[in-house]
């Protein structure tokens, strides 16, 4: 049986992701809502992977992964994030952390993610790998796989949660509206929806956003 740690702070990502794992049959996920929480789990029990959200309240999940590498240097902690993670490459290879998976994936990707993990190999999305492979001839960034948010994307989310129009939230980022639909555009591709309503539940259930973001009256 693999024995997989999960540490993220929004349920409904945590119990998607668990059902998804465990329906190969030879996974078995432990659930931690917390850095505390995680670290106590690890002193107490082995894990074959884990799985850490990018940004928890309590602590950001690559201190945490440094925490856990401390304690077992021999752990395999792969990063689970939904934002963009270019940023975050440097400090994840100084760390040891094994790789990242994105809160997109499909089953077959996360499933793979972790057996890959297990047999020593290091987890990239193709995005980054595009990034990292630019030298001299640089590509359009959009050539890249659309698939975790950038901060601009991010603040639009926030923003629509808040039940903000598009002229506001145009004004708001220094943007035209017609840049702003663009974006929108892309969003929507990201979170495979259609619409601004369905892209702000998408990101509540994706962990992308928490109940604080929301006005009572966005949705």
């Amino acid at each position: 049986m693999i024995r997989i740690l999960l540490v993220d702070d929004h349920p409904s990502v945590m119990e998607g992701t668990k059902v998804l794992l465990e329906q190969e049959g030879d996974m078995h996920v432990t659930l931690a809502h917390s850095g505390a929480e995680a670290m106590g789990l690890c002193a107490e029990h082995r894990f074959d992977v884990m799985l850490i959200d990018l940004h928890m309240p309590d602590v950001k999940g690559i201190d945490l992964a440094k925490r856990i590498l401390a304690l077992l240097p021999e752990a395999i902690i792969l990063i689970y994030t939904g934002f963009e993670f270019k940023t975050h490459f440097n400090l994840m290879i100084e760390a040891g952390i094994a790789g990242f998976v994105l809160k997109t994936a499909h089953k077959e990707q996360l499933v793979a993610a972790v057996r890959c993990a297990l047999r020593g190999e290091v987890i990239l999305p193709l995005s980054l790998v595009k990034q990292l492979r630019r030298t001299t001839d640089p590509v359009n960034e959009s050539a890249a796989e659309p698939n975790a948010l950038s901060k601009r994307e991010y603040d639009i989310l926030k923003q629509i949660a808040q039940g903000r129009s598009n002229k506001e939230i145009a004004e708001s980022l220094l943007m035209s509206q017609r840049s702003l639909e663009y974006c929108l555009t892309d969003i929507f591709h990201k979170l495979k929806v259609k619409s601004r309503i369905e892209a702000a539940v998408k990101a509540k259930q994706m962990g992308l956003l928490a109940d604080p973001d929301y006005t009572p009256t966005s949705l």
